[in-house]
């Protein structure tokens, strides 16, 4: 199906904006959805949030600027090239086996560059990411270890398993035969782009073989790694891995939660990510 087969132009969440990105080797020129949250606390450390593989600005609902709140963080929530208001792939684009990487490297470096979040911001920014954006987070937190306090990581993604692929494929039947087009199309202005570039390309055989594994061990930050015991796109696998090659990371396993801590238990998973911030932001206080 054409990612452009159907673009219906979503009402943009308040205070929403678009930044372009000047071109790259890589990509052409990019119009980036973004939101700023709590700007007020202008000294305040920045979160930026990376949204899943079916995410966007407006799905993440109001759970960011909650979790800032109990922060006492700015925020900047933005849409992936792909999805909410961000440019849609171009016509028959598929997207490569490192996709994620380009993400990590490429695009959040440039968008935090076209913001003017400078080094020393840099320096006290946290990531927070689920799922997709979780294994995004881990990238940049392993290319650019000197260029963010720390990272949580909510249902990551480090190498695929086959409950992933069994619930990536049931998700392409739920989108061609009941009504999760109509659901997502609220969300993105073009919902086909959405929803195939990050089907195909997890279902492509050549990406069984993706694995971040060893990204890991360059990951110098503190690093807090949720999931829920009754993740449908992931086993504890993922966590033991992340355990293993980041040793200072903290793990966390949530009882009777699903892929989307922030959705099925976001009090419980906002104390864990509050503790874990708070007990870094005194250590480096102390030093």
């Amino acid at each position: 199906m054409s990612a452009n087969a159907s673009r219906s132009i979503v009402p943009p969440p308040s205070g929403t904006e678009l930044m372009t990105l000047p071109a790259t080797a890589s990509t052409g020129s990019l119009q980036i959805e973004y939101q700023w949250l709590d700007t007020a606390a202008l000294d305040a450390p920045l979160a930026v949030f990376l949204h899943e593989g079916l995410g966007s600005v407006a799905m993440w609902k109001d759970w960011p600027r909650t979790l800032c709140a109990a922060l006492g963080m700015r925020g900047l929530v933005y849409s992936r090239p792909g999805y909410g208001r961000s440019s849609p792939r171009a016509a028959n684009e598929k997207w490569p086996v490192t996709f994620m990487h380009r993400q990590a490297r490429e695009v959040l470096p440039a968008l935090l560059d076209a913001l003017g979040v400078d080094e020393a911001q840099r320096r006290r920014m946290w990531l927070i990411g689920h799922s997709d954006g979780g294994s995004i987070a881990l990238l940049y937190a392993a290319a650019f270890p000197d260029a963010l306090a720390g990272a949580a990581v909510i249902a990551p993604h480090v190498f695929v398993e086959d409950v992933s692929v069994q619930s990536i494929t049931q998700a392409r039947q739920a989108y061609t035969g009941t009504g999760l087009r109509a659901r997502l199309a609220r969300y993105h202005d073009d919902v086909d782009s959405a929803f195939w570039g990050w089907n195909d390309i997890w279902l492509d055989p050549a990406f069984r073989d993706w694995n971040i594994e060893g990204a890991l061990g360059a990951i110098r930050c503190p690093l807090l790694a949720v999931q829920g015991f009754d993740d449908e796109y992931g086993t504890m696998a993922q966590m033991e891995s992340i355990g293993q090659h980041v040793q200072h990371a903290q793990i966390v396993k949530l009882p009777a939660c699903g892929h989307s801590p922030h959705r099925d238990a976001p009090d419980v998973l906002n104390q864990h990510i509050k503790a874990f911030v708070s007990s870094h932001a005194a250590q480096a206080r102390a030093r």
